[in-house]
């Protein structure tokens, strides 16, 4: 029997097992997803049948300092108490060391939580936007173990991310009192795609303030048309107590179901598989270049010895690269 078939059975087993309620089996199941070994072992050809994408893919972001982590502890706990299965995927800032996961949002929130839900730390590997290519593999895979809704919080490492909106059906947004964060995010283009605006540390000076600040950035995307579809609710928490966590949860729910009534669930669905499959269009192609530029072609050498423009190197290269001509 060969390693291929060796190595797709051994992942239908840890999936029957992971399906069955085994954790270890899950964790052993997400290291292949994030190392990008999913497609070697099989892991994507099995787990489709049984992650059709319904389940709830909810994003949390905000600069660091925003109690993030803290507040999606209680959230998902809140969601566990209404009888669901919530996992989460806290997306950190790769270690520049060992390139793995700094594990600090994942012990926050599992202490929150109580154990009541699947949290996973995962290396964002220095992928632009700070969402690993290896999230959405990820979301399915505990989709098809019974998981959702699905939690995704990005690392918030320097500028606020856009990215998580591709992924997530939900979007929200964190700020906080007396770090500038209402106007960094209209800067950074976020407020344009929060469905759900948590203003957190209510209980400090300056939260009121933060609020005002939000409700005229909203006022005036309603006159732009940016809030035409939907105005996000500004809910006010606490997340070193919990308060407010109920809100947030009840507005993400709001939300999904105004989703599910104007037909655009399935435009979300939709536009994670064309990003998907894009990004990973874009990988291939991208470890394609740097096997053919590292065997120094002719074009490069050119380049190199300013015989021709970098511009028409690049543009050779990758006609041949895309008509699968083996480079001079």
């Amino acid at each position: 029997m060969s390693d291929a078939a060796d190595d797709s059975r051994a992942a239908q087993a840890l999936l029957e097992r992971a399906r069955n309620g085994d954790r270890r089996a899950l964790g052993r199941l997400l290291t292949f997803v994030e190392h990008r070994d999913a497609q070697a072992h099989g892991l994507d050809d099995l787990v489709h049948p049984h992650a059709p994408g319904d389940a709830a893919v909810i994003g949390v972001t905000g600069a660091p300092g925003t109690g993030k982590s803290t507040l999606v502890g209680h959230l998902v706990k809140e969601i566990a108490d209404a009888g669901e299965r919530p996992a989460v995927l806290a997306v950190d800032p790769s270690s520049p060391l060992s390139g793995g996961a700094i594990l600090g949002d994942r012990i926050r929130m599992d202490g929150v939580a109580e154990g009541r839900a699947f949290i996973r730390s995962m290396a964002t590997r220095g992928h632009a936007g700070g969402l690993a290519l290896a999230v959405p593999g990820a979301l399915r895979l505990f989709e098809a173990c019974g998981f959702g809704p699905l939690v995704v919080e990005t690392v918030g490492v320097g500028q606020v991310e856009v990215d998580v909106t591709r992924t997530a059906d939900t979007t929200v947004v964190m700020v906080a009192p007396g770090m500038g964060d209402a106007v960094q995010a209209n800067k950074s283009g976020l407020l344009e795609v929060a469905d759900v605006l948590v203003v957190n540390k209510a209980d400090r000076p300056g939260a009121d303030d933060v609020r005002r600040d939000l409700e005229h950035m909203l006022d005036l995307g309603h006159i732009t048309g940016a809030t035409r579809h939907w105005r996000p609710e500004i809910v006010m928490t606490t997340a070193t107590t919990g308060e407010g966590a109920l809100k947030v949860h009840q507005a993400i729910q709001a939300h999904r179901a105004h989703l599910a009534e104007t037909g655009r669930l399935e435009d979300h669905r939709r536009s994670r598989i064309h990003q998907e499959v894009l990004d990973r269009v874009i990988q291939h192609l991208d470890a394609a270049a740097s096997r053919c530029l590292s065997a120094q072609p002719d074009e490069l050498r050119d380049a190199l010895q300013g015989q021709r423009t970098p511009a028409a190197a690049a543009a050779e290269l990758s006609k041949r690269l895309l008509s699968n001509q083996p480079p001079g």
